[in-house]
């Protein structure tokens, strides 16, 4: 017993004294139960819509009114035409519009008829039906309350366009979030265990007095991931398009460079991860487990990112999965070109930029 009691403290002593895995041990679960917590909630608030009010009436501002006092919208925007309404959702500013039909208040008032338009982005089929179902309970409501002191009874109905995916196909949501997490989980995780294999095997000291720059031991290292990745994204947009009937909407090219940049952001993470870690096990702890969470609850790929605590909110923003996945919901989906997408792409750069940096920074602090 003795003896048992002796091995258990031993142990315990190697676990205070590896303080990386005494962090995974103790602050991963509250960390995990934070986020899970905050971010899992099939409730969608404060979302940003337009609205286009062609009547101008009382009727037309009391709906808005409504929508407007609502916990689920903000209005982000007044059109004025018709034109500016696939602007606007190109913009990525706004999820929903809500459309008032010329005279509503006369016809209304004649017919016992009148219509309202509800245009939702249905690049996420999930959040666009929400949206649109939090949009028409609203008008139904104003048009329950108005009934109560009105015979014949109004009808107010309510004409739903899903925009950019009007049969709420799934992949158009999947397909770009798995993107994302297979390419950024894939290229950092191997990236950074080869090269820590490396340190662990003792050949990386070889490498290191060796006529070999640095710059290149690191290219040997990342190039075949690289290379690995591409075929995966050739893979998953075939399947996308022959399989999952998604069509590339916008331009072949420039996602394929979005991709590469974005290839190129997880390689230059898996390089900075290599060099904060000693062992394989801690480079795959780090690479799987550290960067599974945020890009599945931080990049809006399962949850939206507008329902979470400002915290989370700016925390998603060093996400890099993040800004890749409305990169290819907007070339992929939408059909937008590079003047609608420059802000995204600068972001990932200077990611990128950031990470080789302060990887190159360390590697060679390493070999002096």
């Amino acid at each position: 017993m003795k003896q048992l009691l002796t091995f258990i403290k031993k142990e315990f002593h190697h676990i205070l004294r590896d303080t990386r895995s005494l962090l995974v041990l103790l602050a991963l679960p509250i960390v995990q139960l934070l986020i899970f917590g905050f971010a899992i909630t099939n409730e969608i608030r404060n979302s940003n819509i337009a609205i286009l009010d062609n009547a101008k009436d009382e009727t037309t501002q009391k709906i808005i009114t409504k929508i407007e006092n609502s916990k689920y919208f903000d209005i982000d925007r007044t059109l004025t035409t018709n034109n500016q309404i696939e602007e606007a959702f190109k913009s990525g500013k706004i999820k929903l519009a809500v459309v008032f039909q010329t005279n509503f208040q006369n016809v209304l008032a004649h017919t016992n008829k009148a219509q309202v338009q509800i245009i939702a982005d249905a690049t996420d089929p999930n959040q666009a039906t929400t949206l649109a179902n939090y949009a028409n309970a609203i008008i139904m409501d104003y048009q329950n309350d108005l009934n109560e002191t009105n015979k014949p009874p109004y009808t107010i109905s309510a004409e739903i366009r899903m925009l950019y995916n009007p049969e709420l196909k799934g992949a158009y949501s999947s397909v770009p979030g798995v993107m994302g997490m297979i390419l950024l989980l894939i290229s950092t995780m191997m990236t950074s265990i080869s090269i820590v294999k490396e340190k662990e095997l003792g050949t990386m000291e070889i490498l290191l007095v060796s006529p070999i720059k640095p710059l290149m031991i690191i290219l040997s290292k990342v190039v075949p991931y690289f290379v690995i990745s591409l075929v995966n994204i050739a893979t998953i947009l075939l399947l996308s398009v022959f399989v999952l009937g998604m069509p590339i909407q916008g331009s072949l090219f420039l996602l394929i460079v979005v991709t590469v940049l974005y290839l190129i952001c997880a390689l230059s993470l898996g390089i900075l991860i290599s060099t904060v870690t000693e062992s394989q096990l801690a480079a795959m702890l780090l690479s799987l487990l550290g960067l599974m969470l945020p890009v599945v609850m931080l990049s809006g790929y399962a949850f939206p990112i507008a329902n979470m605590p400002v915290v989370l909110q700016a925390l998603s923003n060093i996400v890099p999965a993040k800004w890749y996945i409305i990169l290819v919901k907007s070339v992929m989906i939408k059909g937008l070109g590079l003047s609608a997408i420059w802000n995204e792409v600068l972001i990932l750069t200077a990611m990128t930029i950031f990470f080789l940096f302060v990887s190159l920074k360390r590697f060679k602090i390493r070999l002096q």
